[in-house]
């Protein structure tokens, strides 16, 4: 397994409301964190504050500055500290990240994907 190379893929993807935040993050950014409260629609996240449209990209997903032209693209989240929950917790295991295509699989995670699963569940310990 690899470290992640903060592609964004998995931010890009599930970021127009494909997550969900739990009951104690919405309360936790009403009282202390208005500048993301402002994009949650009842239980539900990532809506604009001004049109209330659902947006197509997580608001505080942004593109590392000072990158090279031949360079991948980085991405950060300008909320890491207070993500949601299921931004916390992704990736949970193998198959889901062999789906989105994360790039912090390696070729030797597909053969044994139990020691596979074994490193990213330490990994996520730590998170």
């Amino acid at each position: 397994m690899k470290d992640c190379n903060q592609c964004g893929k998995c931010c890009i993807k599930y970021g127009d409301g494909g997550i969900a935040a739990s009951i104690e993050d919405i309360e936790m950014w009403e009282i202390f964190r208005p500048h993301i409260h402002q994009y949650v629609i009842k239980d539900k996240i990532w809506f604009s504050p001004k049109t209330g449209q659902q947006l197509t990209q997580c608001p505080f997903l942004e593109k590392m500055p000072n990158q090279e032209a031949s360079e991948q693209v980085k991405y950060t989240c300008a909320i890491y500290l207070d993500r949601p929950e299921d931004c916390r917790d992704y990736p949970s295991n193998i198959s889901e990240m062999i789906r989105d295509e994360c790039e912090m699989i390696d070729v030797i995670d597909l053969t044994h994907p139990q020691q596979a699963q074994d490193k990213l569940n330490k990994l996520m310990s730590r998170s």
